[in-house]
């Protein structure tokens, strides 16, 4: 009898590049690769199809990203808009019945460039340059309507009340088709102005002008992630794996599902609104996700070789353990996600659509057109290899540093545990003092912006000018709401401003929209914050019942930047425990079936929400409080964007189960090959560090990237996000999952009897695959 010899790398590639029929009798007479009872057989039989016909799974992928780029160019049209919560809605279904848009209001600043200058109209260049400005106007007939300004009789809420500045207000005016043009002709109007009177400062700001700052700041940031991601996470995985086209592997899923997903985004965009300002969060999360799935398959199917086995042999056994795992982590992450959509905010539908297309996009791709790849590629996908990383980076081995510090923890659980848990605690506690505040346009961008400035300026000299109240009026039976009773209450609303102390402000502004009247009344604050709560509170509570709710046959609502925050928060504030609940228990559902144990999941949703809480501590402390606000580039505003704490609760819940599920799986290949929990917990942290330190890595470095962008939400969720995923790669891996784990002993693979009856597979002893023995330390 012939000793087992290792197959060469020939030996391999001719194994896997051989017949189908003879690759499957290969494969069927391996004894422990039988796809026959485990729950990762469907997945290995998909993997088998899949490196049986190579180039129909790649041809298909490839065909598949094509076909949504086509789809993308013919089928994309208009895009359905979402609508908002509360009395923001009611304006917005109001106004989308009106055959004619909203006028655009925009404003004016004109003010001394220095320190004094005495009051406006003493001043020569300040009423020179509103003269310029009005002048300016004149030519472009049909462009502006409802022009104010501090020139004229009866405009003093067109002066600040330091008397220095002044205001100009106007409506841009249609129609529809002109709106665009008359807006760009006034922008020009104003900068005209602006250049002829540069001893005085002439800056605009209003409804478009700040949604532009928005946008381009939007696109800015999206250009920046792309250009900033992708690089980083090639040196990363060059660095992971030593060779150019291994590492290249996972980058080019990664760039094909997230063209895939964005060109399907573009069709569905038509029934489903997706907001501009979640593209950079679906592109990221799709770089992580695409990659971390691929490193999990790739770093297996390379240690299943390195141990002995041929390319075809690692496939299976990767497909059947760490494909099983990708699937499980992509539904869990989808299945989480759409927690969102009990909120009952349309904002969340297309945030949600999007990330479980590029999720469920990344995991099929990861477990198809992959191991075609790697069946095609054989023994070359170690081509490249960095020089002094190549040969340690090309072999695999168990990490000697995680699996001391594992064995130092299962020796005395209770002692690290309780370190560990004591620590995240403490980085909890500023989250006990968090407040839900949603930053304003001068509080979101930085000063370094043209408009942010001027709104920054024109709040400062006439506050809630930028970002008024939107009062919208119309009548119950359908008719219009400018009737002479109308415009006495409007009339009295001057009234209640003036007793209002300060809350509310000028000057107001009053234009029809069809048979909606629509009026703009000024807030103090900055727009999201208590002063502008109270304010609104004070309009919606106090002065429109006594002026607009004692006119018969009409309604209003209030909408704008202040109300729109405010009506969100409180919708989400009401659904929180619900999504909250919703995604516990659907994560403790399935890792019940997954791991046919009662304490596994009770263990894996508490470490969860530990490590979430010391995120939202650490989120707290750094933008709430002002820690490292000059290092990261931002201006504290004194609280956390409203959405983002449920949002990064919902997206780290389902990402985090990547390390747990994959950890607990290679822990329990142990234990089911026969050694005790505490040599299970060892060995399979030992194992599995590797794959989830460079997939920690890669996740918390394209998070990292969200700090780089100028939104000052950006920057909360790139820390909150990374902070959370550092802490799960570190602390509860190497401390508290083992330390859970040991305590528990054997009661963490039981069920109780009834439960028993739960579907999912009982799973058989049998050996775990071998790793090598020897070869480069995975770190």
């Amino acid at each position: 009898m012939s000793p087992t010899r290792k197959p060469s790398s020939t030996q391999s590639d001719r194994t896997v590049t051989g017949s189908p029929d003879r690759e499957a009798s290969q494969i069927r007479a391996s004894g422990d690769l039988s796809a026959d009872a485990g729950q990762g057989a469907f997945i290995e039989r998909i993997a088998g199809w899949s490196i049986r016909h190579r180039a129909l799974a790649i041809g298909g992928w490839l065909a598949l990203v094509v076909v949504a780029l086509l789809a993308s160019a013919v089928l994309s049209g208009s895009s359905a808009s979402t609508d908002d919560p509360g009395e923001s809605g009611a304006v917005k279904r109001v106004l989308r019945e009106q055959k004619n848009y909203e006028p655009i209001l925009e404003n004016v600043l004109i003010q001394p460039r220095e320190a004094g200058g005495g009051k406006f109209m003493d001043n020569p260049a300040l009423v020179k340059a509103t003269e310029d400005l009005v002048a300016e106007f004149d030519k472009l007939p049909g462009a502006v309507a409802d022009l104010r300004t501090p020139l004229e009789p009866g405009s003093e809420q067109q002066i600040s009340k330091d008397g220095r500045s002044g205001l100009v207000t106007f409506f841009v005016a249609g129609p529809n088709d002109k709106m665009t043009a008359h807006f760009d002709s006034v922008v020009a109007a104003v900068d005209k102005v602006a250049d002829r009177n540069k001893d005085v400062r002439v800056v605009q700001a209003g409804d478009v002008s700040l949604s532009r700052a928005v946008d381009d700041a939007v696109k800015k940031d999206f250009a920046s992630a792309e250009r900033t991601s992708l690089p980083i996470t090639l040196v990363i995985l060059l660095v992971v794996f030593g060779a150019l086209v291994a590492a290249a592997i996972p980058l080019l899923l990664a760039a094909t599902t997230v063209v895939a997903t964005f060109s399907l985004i573009a069709v569905v965009e038509r029934w489903v609104a997706v907001n501009s300002a979640v593209t950079s969060m679906i592109l990221l999360i799709g770089i992580a996700v695409s990659v971390d799935y691929s490193l999990f398959y790739l770093r297996r199917e390379r240690e299943e070789r390195a141990a002995g086995r041929s390319v075809a042999e690692s496939l299976h056994i990767a497909s059947r353990t760490s494909g099983h795992v990708v699937i499980v982590s992509g539904v869990t992450v989808i299945l989480c996600l759409s927690g969102l959509l009990l909120s009952g905010l349309d904002v969340f539908r297309g945030l949600t659509l999007g990330t479980a297309l590029v999720v469920g996009l990344a995991m099929i791709a990861s477990v198809t057109v992959l191991p075609a790849l790697l069946a095609a590629l054989g023994h070359r996908v170690d081509k490249g290899r960095v020089p002094w990383l190549g040969k340690r980076r090309t072999t695999v081995a168990e990490s000697r540093g995680w699996q001391k510090l594992a064995r130092a923890v299962v020796n005395r659980p209770k002692v690290w545990g309780g370190a560990a848990v004591l620590a995240l605690l403490v980085m909890a506690a500023p989250a006990l003092d968090m407040r839900l505040q949603d930053a304003a346009v001068v509080n979101s961008l930085p000063r370094s912006a043209p408009t942010v400035d001027a709104a920054i300026r024109m709040q400062e000299a006439f506050p809630g000018s930028p970002t008024p109240a939107k009062v919208a009026v119309w009548g119950v039976d359908g008719g219009s709401s400018d009737t002479p009773q109308v415009k006495a209450a409007v009339d009295r609303l001057h009234q209640q401003i003036a007793d209002s102390d300060g809350r509310l402000a000028g000057p107001i502004s009053t234009v029809r929209v069809d048979d909606v009247l629509m009026v703009r009344v000024p807030l103090a604050g900055s727009g999201t914050d208590e002063v502008s709560n109270e304010a609104l509170a004070t309009l919606r509570d106090v002065a429109l019942p006594a002026t607009l709710g004692k006119v018969e046959g009409i309604d209003y609502a209030v909408a704008g930047r202040t109300a729109f925050a405010e009506d969100f928060k409180d919708q989400l504030t009401s659904r929180a425990a619900l999504v909250v609940g919703f995604v516990l228990v659907l994560a403790f559902a399935l890792l019940l079936i997954v791991f046919r144990s009662l304490a596994i999941p009770v263990v894996s949703i508490a470490l969860n929400l530990l490590s979430m809480g010391a995120a939202y501590g650490v989120l707290t402390w750094v933008f709430q409080d002002g820690a490292f606000s000059s290092v990261l580039g931002f201006t504290p505003y004194g609280g956390v964007a409203g959405w983002l704490p449920l949002f990064m609760f919902v997206v780290l819940f389902g990402l985090s189960m990547d390390y747990h599920i994959f950890i607990l799986s290679r822990i329990r290949e142990r234990r089911l090959a026969g050694a005790t929990t505490r040599e299970a917990v060892v060995g399979g942290i030992a194992a599995s560090a590797g794959v989830v330190t460079s997939a920690a890595v890669i996740m918390t470095a394209v998070f990292t990237v969200f700090i780089t962008l100028s939104a000052i939400e950006n920057k909360m969720m790139g820390v909150g996000m990374a902070v959370a995923i550092l802490i799960d790669a570190t602390i509860v891996r190497g401390v508290l999952l083992p330390a859970a784990v040991a305590m528990l002993g054997e009661r963490a693979w039981t069920l109780p009897g009834r439960l028993n009856r739960l579907p999912g597979t009982r799973e058989q002893s049998r050996p775990a695959p071998v790793a090598a023995a020897t070869g480069a330390r995975a770190d």
